[in-house]
């Protein structure tokens, strides 16, 4: 069910005013790309250069909010997606996102503010932190080199956002660490420069999948088992969406996340 109130993590109730600056990153890099219909050249015949509800993975970016236990620190992630494809207002077949374990970054500075960290994390530290998160105690993306959605179904809820965007339910499943759950949770969506500007979020437990959160000095330091994850998508458009029912984005300082009461998925 969305939660139009805002009941967010305190963290959280900062990050729309945080988040200004990967949202103008994003739209200063997709300015530089071709619109989803563009043809090489005026006179072309050829198919578009990008397919309908394929994922525009260069402006495209997946962030995780990781808390604390005990001394620990609370951490931003930021990710990339491998070549994946969303069609909103499918039933059935509506796609597939696949995550780049290789590329999750620990506490870059997009990702800190993104999910409404303060500060900044020094080279080193982050150096650490990667490396654990990418080893074999952790994500061992080395065995496990992405993680997928196959999204079942993208479905209109004909509810709006509390920014007033129309939402979509998505539903499938959700692989990571070799697990596989059920997933669902909902998303709002814009145009913005001819694409659709797809967000939302989800949380898991790592456990769920398989995964021991991090933790040292017996307990003392360490993350908790419950991740938030966010997802900011750019989406070439289909014939299942009518533009014209999308509003287009307008010049803002602020971003929206949606804020979704679904179970988590290993407990489903």
């Amino acid at each position: 069910m969305i939660h139009l109130s805002d009941s967010r993590h305190p963290l959280q109730r900062h990050a729309s005013r945080r988040q200004a600056l990967g949202y103008l990153a994003a739209g200063t890099l997709l300015a530089s790309l071709p619109s989803p219909g563009s043809r090489c050249d005026a006179g072309d015949s050829t198919p578009p250069v990008t397919r309908p509800g394929a994922v525009q993975t260069q402006a495209s970016r997946v962030y995780v909010f990781v808390d604390k236990t005990g001394l620990g620190h609370q951490h931003g992630v930021e990710a990339k997606l491998s070549a994946s494809s969303l069609v909103l207002g499918a039933s059935q077949n509506a796609g597939k996102l696949v995550f780049d374990m290789k590329s999750f970054s620990a506490d870059t500075a997009a990702a800190r503010k993104y999910v409404g960290l303060g500060g900044s994390t020094d080279a080193s530290t982050r150096g650490a932190v990667n490396t654990n998160m990418r080893g074999p105690a952790v994500l061992d993306v080395a065995r496990y080199p992405t993680a997928t959605f196959e999204v079942t179904s993208a479905t209109a809820t004909g509810q709006t956002s509390s920014r007033g965007l129309p939402t979509y339910q998505l539903k499938g499943n959700f692989t990571l660490h070799g697990v596989t759950r059920p997933l669902a949770f909902s998303a709002d969506v814009e145009q913005r420069s001819g694409w659709l500007h797809v967000r939302g979020r989800f949380s898991i437990n790592q456990t769920s999948f398989g995964i021991q959160p991090y933790s040292k000095a017996f307990g003392a330091i360490g993350v908790t088992d419950r991740l938030t994850i966010f997802g900011d998508l750019y989406v070439a458009p289909t014939d299942q969406v009518a533009m014209a029912d999308i509003p287009s984005s307008k010049p803002s300082r602020s971003r929206l996340t949606i804020h979704t009461d679904t179970p988590d998925p290993g407990k489903q």
